[in-house]
């Protein structure tokens, strides 16, 4: 089956803004990351609001919603003066939205024990920030368990369902939790030469495939 030429077009946009964005981030100039970051999430969201939904308008929406949000979560980190506290409020509500689509056809709370991979995951990030969290403790801690309800919820999805969409949704889901965590690590325990291309790497991966689920 031949793609759409939208989807083909975005995707080829998508994977050099990100590559270019990140060339940028190591060797400059800075307008470059000002550029690209926003732009490679930009064109993700217009994948979805472009696409014909195969799992109803609500799902489209939140998603679109998800990623728009995301959107200004990119541009909150991505500017000189620390603007951590609003990317991460950004964000958060980012997989909020994401909660609201995957519950789409299976209820909150299906499958419950998918929960324990996820959850072990973003306990064993927290206890290696714990200590150098500081104030950031408890807004870090709301943000793990709502990604990690997020995260399985798209899981139990694709566990109940056995779609291509929610299969591509709950794989973007773990890697969203892949970049964050590698994100977290790199803020607030050890700095990594690659943090960059990984962080970004697995995050455009995780959004694409999220965007991706509408069609």
């Amino acid at each position: 089956m031949s793609l759409p030429p939208s989807l083909v077009a975005g995707t080829v946009v998508a994977a050099a803004s990100v590559v270019l964005h990140v060339r940028a981030e190591y060797r400059g100039p800075r307008w470059q990351v000002y550029l690209f970051k926003p732009l490679t999430t930009a064109v993700l969201l217009a994948l979805a609001l472009l696409a014909q939904a195969s799992d109803g308008p609500r799902y489209q929406a939140a998603i679109a919603l998800g990623l728009a949000l995301s959107l200004a979560g990119d541009v909150f980190l991505m500017l000189p003066r620390d603007r951590f506290v609003a990317g991460l409020a950004s964000f958060l509500l980012a997989h909020v939205a994401y909660l609201v689509a995957f519950t789409a056809g299976v209820p909150l709370g299906t499958a419950p024990w998918l929960i324990a991979p996820y959850a072990l995951a973003g306990g064993a990030v927290l206890a290696l920030l714990w200590t150098r969290l500081g104030a950031l403790r408890t807004p870090v801690v709301i943000y793990v368990a709502v990604i990690v309800l997020m995260a399985t919820q798209a899981t139990a999805r694709a566990w109940t369902l056995h779609t291509a969409g929610a299969v591509l949704a709950s794989a973007g889901a773990a890697l969203f939790m892949t970049s964050d965590a590698v994100l977290a690590l790199n803020r607030f325990h050890t700095r990594l030469r690659s943090a960059q291309a990984l962080i970004m790497g697995t995050y455009v991966a995780a959004q694409w495939l999220i965007a991706l689920s509408v069609r």
